[in-house]
């Protein structure tokens, strides 16, 4: 497949999904501004936030961006975890794998996070989004080293005024990269 069918295929394969209601590859223009705005988000209470997926879906030959309702599958791994000094403190968790922390020293922020007691450290700690796989693209067709991952709203807003999409809150949106396999 020459490179453009790979896209196109791609393209084809996320719009096929269930929940997906537009997908379109991002241009370097957005992609720059979405970075910078990437780099100015903080979370609740002060803590950095950092978008490691965003930044490796960049650095691919191809991004697109993908919006989805509800009925999008789930993540297939946590799309956001807590770091300390590099090591993982605190994790999303999904109900179906809510059994791998009972027993363990937990301190749940939300029903679907929590932090490790055993691993918290006196030093400052992070929010991290970290790349997330994407299974339906694979070398199979066309697509190596993918990622995944959401931006920040704000980033998804200028994303969507980008491509002069509907800012509507019931939707959200996921980029994902991958390099050509040659």
């Amino acid at each position: 497949m020459s490179r453009e069918e790979v896209v196109q295929n791609a393209l084809n394969i996320i719009k096929g999904l269930t929940g997906v209601r537009a997908a379109f590859v991002l241009d370097e223009e957005i992609k720059k501004q979405m970075l910078a705005e990437e780099a100015t988000v903080q979370g609740a209470g002060g803590y950095t936030v950092e978008n490691e997926g965003v930044k490796e879906a960049m650095k691919r030959d191809v991004v697109i961006a993908l919006i989805k309702d509800p009925r999008f599958r789930p993540p297939p791994e946590p799309t956001i975890i807590m770091t300390t000094n590099g090591k993982i403190v605190g994790q999303e968790i999904f109900p179906w794998t809510a059994h791998e922390v009972e027993g363990q020293n937990v301190i749940w922020l939300s029903d679907g996070f929590c932090i490790f007691v055993d691993r918290i450290e006196n030093a400052p700690s992070k929010f991290v989004m970290p790349p997330v796989s994407f299974p339906e693209l694979n070398p199979g067709n066309g697509c190596k080293d993918v990622v995944s991952c959401s931006p920040a709203p704000t980033t998804d807003l200028m994303m969507r005024k980008h491509e002069g999409l509907e800012d509507n809150g019931k939707l959200a949106s996921v980029v994902v990269g991958f390099n050509f396999v040659e």
